[in-house]
């Protein structure tokens, strides 16, 4: 019978106790104002119905029912009418409350007591308006009532319609969403797994076929990149497929462990320190791991030949990273390339609360710097 009120209603509301508390005092008031001190039935009625209205919102008949006395013996009547509207506005039964409201315009207007009536009275005009003045009274408060309540239920269906359509939208660009990862799954996989394959079967065919020893071991090393670089990319592609609820889907999840494979295979000579503890949050792997990786692959880019040294160290409630290589032994081919590898890293670095530093060392190499707050490790 009580309907769940909404949130913002009850915002806009006073408390509870207090406006039960203010009722009660009205009651009261108007128990003083409208009723003779001798008359003790009709006074001990009329506290009655004022403390019923402490029960109005958990039992909204039982106190109509407790104040109907003080209107039917005496002229106090606001506890009755504010009872009759809490119920009308918590009840969903007409009939209930039509007889509610019925009975409520009965004792208000019969005389107590009733074998004081006389029946020749009620022709006359006087009480003729009596009865529509109190008809009038106990109707109202049902309207009002059933008002509120209507303006309650209306309120709860336009939350959940809100809701709904947010819903709705929702679905819509998570849709799109996955319309545009479809099409980027299968340009990526028209364009790009078709020209790294071509580059692992012409590495293929260079190893085989190549007189020289150091030229076969750079073609298995590619060969060997083209292979690795085409399964991670048949791994991104059938993510990008998927339904990507979780946005971790749509990065590979790297993490300190796979630094040496990432050395091994980047045909560098790489020197690698580090004194990590174990533990290490896998947002801060993953930054260090795609640091070492951007350094590395600009290392072979810009300075082939060049030897790498890479440090990663704890020290002071920061984990600092550093990639620094030495000065290039051959003139570096031009490559393409849209210069956001460290963009990319910079923002990283923003979103985990570091920075990202970089620049030319005093004997002609580059130096690469992360340094990511780590003050929860041990």
């Amino acid at each position: 019978m009580n309907p769940r009120p909404s949130p913002r209603l009850n915002s806009r509301r006073p408390p509870a106790l207090l406006l039960d508390a203010s009722l009660v005092c009205v009651a009261l008031l108007d128990l003083w104002v409208n009723l003779d001190s001798d008359n003790h039935p009709a006074t001990a009625y009329g506290l009655l119905a004022a403390l019923a209205l402490t029960l109005r919102r958990h039992r909204p008949l039982l106190a109509f029912a407790l104040t109907l006395p003080s209107a039917l013996i005496g002229d106090a009547a606001f506890a009755t009418m504010a009872a009759l509207y809490t119920l009308s506005s918590l009840c969903r039964h007409r009939v209930l409350l039509a007889g509610c409201a019925l009975a409520f315009a009965t004792v208000d207007f019969m005389p107590w007591p009733w074998t004081s009536l006389d029946v020749d009275e009620l022709d006359e005009t006087y009480s003729l308006v009596h009865l529509t003045y109190t008809l009038a009274t106990a109707v109202a408060p049902v309207f009002l009532g059933q008002l509120v309540q209507a303006r309650r239920e209306l309120t709860l269906r336009l939350a959940e319609i809100s809701e709904a359509r947010e819903q709705e939208q929702l679905l819509s660009s998570q849709a799109v969403l996955a319309k545009e990862r479809a099409q980027l799954a299968r340009e990526m996989h028209d364009v790009v797994s078709h020209q790294v394959s071509l580059i692992a079967v012409q590495a293929g065919a260079l190893q085989v076929g190549s007189p020289d020893a150091e030229a076969r071991a750079v073609a298995a090393t590619i060969r060997r990149l083209s292979v690795q670089t085409l399964e991670e990319l048949r791994h991104m592609v059938g993510v990008l497929r998927a339904s990507g609820i979780r946005p971790t889907e749509l990065t590979p999840q790297p993490s300190l462990a796979d630094l040496h494979q990432l050395i091994g295979t980047s045909g560098i000579e790489t020197e690698l320190e580090t004194d990590l503890p174990d533990g290490l949050p896998p947002a801060l792997q993953r930054a260090v791991y795609r640091t070492v990786q951007e350094a590395l692959t600009n290392v072979r880019k810009h300075a082939p030949g060049a030897t790498a040294t890479v440090r990663i160290h704890h020290r002071d409630g920061a984990l600092r990273t550093t990639v620094t290589n030495t000065t290039a032994t051959r003139p570096a081919l031009p490559l393409p390339g849209a210069h956001h590898g460290l963009v990319g890293l910079r923002q990283r670095a923003e979103l985990l609360g570091g920075t990202i530093t970089s620049g030319p060392t005093t004997d002609g190499g580059y130096e690469l710097r992360l340094e990511l707050p780590a003050d929860d490790l041990p």
